[in-house]
C-alpha cells in the first residue's frame, strides 16, 4: 500500500536506513528541557564539561540553534546486547567496557543513516534540514521523550517499551512543520532499580544525574586523577557503565536482532585483558581501538582507567606492569598505578 503522507514515507524511510524508532516532535515541545538545564548547570552536576555551559544557549532549545527549524524528527537505533551486560562484574585481570563502545563507533554509524535520511528528505519535500548525533548542543533525550520514541526513566536516559535502555539517538531539524507524535509516557511507575543499582550513588534524586559522581562521566569525560573516593566502586570498569541501564526491566522487551550489525561486539573489546591494556603506548591504544568511541579518550585516560580497575582486581601479577607506569610521563596515570600498586600489595599508601 503506498504511503501517502510525508510522515509515513520518513518512519519507512528511516526503517529502511536501520532506524529502529522514529518520531516527530514540534521543534517547541519540549520547552521544560532548557529549564531543568540551567538548573542542573548551576547545580555543578556537570563537572568538567564546560562545552556544556558554553553553548547552552544552543542546547536549551532547538530554536536556540537553528531559529529556523520547526519541526524535529527524533531517531534511535538499537544496540541491544544479547549477553548479560553485568556479567563480567568483579572478574580480577578483565576489563569491563560499556556495551555500547564494543563495537563500532555510533557516531560514525548513526550520522551516517542520518545524512542518508536528510538527502531523501531534501529531495522529497524540498526544505531545509540539519542532522545531529551526540556532539552537537542538542538535548536528543528530552526532544526524544516529546517525538513518543520512549520516556526519560529515573536514571535520565531514553527508555522504550520496543528496546528498553538500548537506543542511539540522533536528531533531524527541518524548516517542514509535520504533523507530531504523541509525546511519550512515563512508565517507570514505583521502581527505582536503576538508582539502586549505581554503584557511586550518583543519582541525588529520581531523574536527576550527578554526573561527578556518575563512573560514566568518570572513566571517559574526567580528565586528570579519579577522586580516590570512586576508585574502589568502579571495580574492573574501564570504559563508562552499564549498570543503572542494564538493572531496568523494561530491558525484557529489547531483542538482541533488532541491533545494527555496525554494533556487534568486537572479539578483542568485550573482555579486555588489564595487563595488556597497562601495555598500552599510543601507537597501540590506536591500533586496538581504531573504529571505536574509546578512541576518543586517548591512551592516558584508558590506561588511568586500567589502573584504578587493577587495584581492584585483587591479582598480585598486575603489579609488575603498574611499577612499569610510576614513571610514566601523565600525572593522571603515574597516580592511578601508585594507588593500585599500593592497594595490591597490601600496603598503605603515604602522602
Amino acid at each position: 500500500m503506498p504511503l501517502d503522507k510525508l510522515e509515513d514515507r520518513i518512519r519507512a524511510k528511516a526503517a529502511e536506513l536501520g532506524f529502529a524508532a522514529c518520531g516527530i516532535a514540534r521543534a517547541d515541545a519540549a520547552p521544560r528541557a532548557g529549564e531543568r538545564l540551567r538548573q542542573w548547570l548551576a547545580d555543578g552536576c556537570h563537572g568538567d564539561m564546560i562545552w556544556m555551559e558554553e553553548r547552552a544557549h544552543h542546547r536549551e532549545s532547538p530554536a536556540g540553534l537553528w531559529p529556523e527549524v520547526r519541526s524535529v524528527v527524533a531517531l534511535g537505533m538499537s544496540y541491544a546486547p544479547a549477553n548479560d551486560p553485568l556479567a563480567l562484574e568483579g572478574e580480577g585481570g578483565i576489563g569491563r567496557i560499556s556495551v555500547y563502545a564494543q563495537g563500532g563507533d555510533y557516531h560514525d554509524v548513526v550520522k551516517r543513516a542520518l545524512k542518508a535520511l536528510g538527502r531523501w528528505l531534501a529531495q522529497e519535500a524540498g526544505c531545509d534540514l540539519k542532522v545531529f548525533v551526540d556532539t552537537a548542543p542538542v538535548m536528543e533525550k528530552p526532544l526524544a521523550a516529546a517525538a513518543g520514541i520512549g520516556w526519560q526513566g529515573k536514571h535520565t536516559n531514553l527508555v522504550s517499551r520496543e528496546h528498553g535502555s538500548w537506543l542511539f539517538l540522533g536528531a533531524l531539524y527541518t524548516t517542514l512543520a509535520l504533523d507530531p507524535d504523541a509525546g511519550g509516557i512515563d512508565r517507570c511507575g514505583r521502581c527505582d532499580a536503576c538508582q539502586r543499582a549505581c554503584p557511586t550513588d550518583a543519582f541525588p534524586a529520581p531523574y536527576r544525574l550527578d554526573a561527578r559522581r556518575c563512573i560514566s562521566y568518570l572513566t571517559i569525560e574526567h580528565r586528570g586523577p579519579i577522586p580516590e573516593e570512586f576508585r574502589a566502586a568502579i571495580g574492573n570498569r574501564i570504559y563508562g557503565c552499564d549498570d543503572c541501564l542494564a538493572v531496568c526491566p523494561w530491558n525484557k522487551f529489547a531483542v538482541a536482532a533488532a541491533a545494527n550489525q555496525a554494533f556487534h561486539p568486537r572479539a578483542e573489546l568485550v573482555a579486555p585483558e588489564l595487563a595488556d591494556l597497562l601495555a598500552l603506548d599510543d601507537d597501540g591504544f590506536r591500533q586496538v581501538f581504531a573504529g571505536s568511541p574509546i578512541k576518543r579518550i586517548g591512551r592516558d585516560r584508558m590506561v588511568r582507567n586500567a589502573a584504578i580497575a587493577a587495584g581492584n582486581s585483587g591479582d598480585p601479577a598486575l603489579l609488575e606492569p603498574l611499577a612499569n607506569l610510576l614513571n610514566d610521563a601523565d600525572p593522571a596515570v603515574r597516580d592511578a598505578a601508585a594507588w593500585a600498586s599500593a592497594r595490591l600489595s597490601g600496603l598503605r599508601r603515604v602522602g
